[in-house]
């Protein structure tokens, strides 16, 4: 009788284990976990921590509760502006409430995914390229509130949406190199001749101080001599300016003019003759 009921108590405390271990569930402090007894959604989401269900009766599904990454494939698409590109983006977004992702959509992950490559080609249409390069910020939002809208149902929600880059052709990069190349020369070319204007002014105003002090000319030449002289070059071109030689020819007093030469003798006729000649002196007798 006793054996009988020792060998009873320790099949009834085999069963109590068996029971437990088949009935004990884990939920980790990042999960929740949603009982279906018999198919029907049982009220309440079992929290992280040691929890028990009726072995053949409920079944226990785990949902991650962290923020998924999920990258988006690359999406070919024509912009407003008439230019074919590629774009790619990544999706960041968590599960707020466990029983509508499971109960709502049949794969979550894969109708956000899906959602997020519509909602991406969408926003390719209704943007510029320019927009797409430089004013990404706005069309992340755009892009969120787009994805957002229909995950909210599933009990999803979009925490970030970033676009990571934009491929464009090879013939529309070398498009839009020479023209930042023409417009960076341009530029140059405005900052120069902003620059020659400011010079040639400030040159004008130079000169007119030089003009009432002449000697000022000359300070200047022998301070352009020391800059060159510096350099240490072998030959030194030195200019003589015309204005100092003006300078120097005022400062040197009048000379006065050499007399003018003697005016040459010049012979006196004597009375003519009867002949009509002149005198021509004594002449010998035969």
């Amino acid at each position: 009788m006793v054996e009988e009921l020792l060998t009873a108590a320790i099949a009834a405390g085999v069963g109590v284990v068996a029971y437990a271990v088949t009935a004990a569930r884990v939920v980790k402090q990042y999960e929740r976990g949603v009982v279906f007894r018999f198919g029907r959604l049982r009220r309440g989401v079992r929290g992280p921590g040691f929890t028990l269900v009726v072995p053949g009766v409920d079944r226990l599904r785990k949902v991650n509760m962290q923020i998924v990454t999920m990258p988006v494939p690359a999406q070919e698409g024509i912009t407003r502006d008439n230019v074919t590109v590629r774009v790619d983006a990544v999706v960041y977004f968590k599960v707020v409430n466990a029983a509508d992702a499971i109960v709502e959509v049949e794969d979550y992950r894969f109708a956000v995914s899906q959602m997020a490559q519509t909602s991406l080609r969408s926003i390719i249409g209704k943007s510029d390229l320019d927009d797409l390069l430089s004013n990404r910020e706005q069309l992340n939002q755009g892009l969120e509130l787009m994805i957002d809208s229909p995950a909210v149902g599933w009990g999803v929600q979009i925490d970030r949406v970033e676009i990571k880059d934009v491929s464009l052709p090879e013939t529309m990069k070398r498009s839009m190199a020479r023209q930042a190349e023409a417009d960076r020369e341009r530029r140059a070319r405005v900052i120069n001749a902003d620059a020659e204007l400011q010079a040639s002014k400030k040159l004008a105003e130079a000169a007119a101080v030089m003009s009432e002090q002449p000697a000022a000319l000359q300070l200047r030449l022998l301070q352009t001599v020391v800059a060159v002289a510096a350099e240490k070059n072998s030959t030194l071109v030195l200019p003589f300016p015309v204005e100092l030689l003006r300078f120097l020819e005022r400062a040197a007093p009048a000379a006065q003019p050499p007399p003018p030469p003697p005016a040459p003798p010049r012979a006196e006729a004597g009375p003519q003759d009867a002949d009509g000649t002149g005198d021509r002196g004594p002449q010998g007798t035969a």
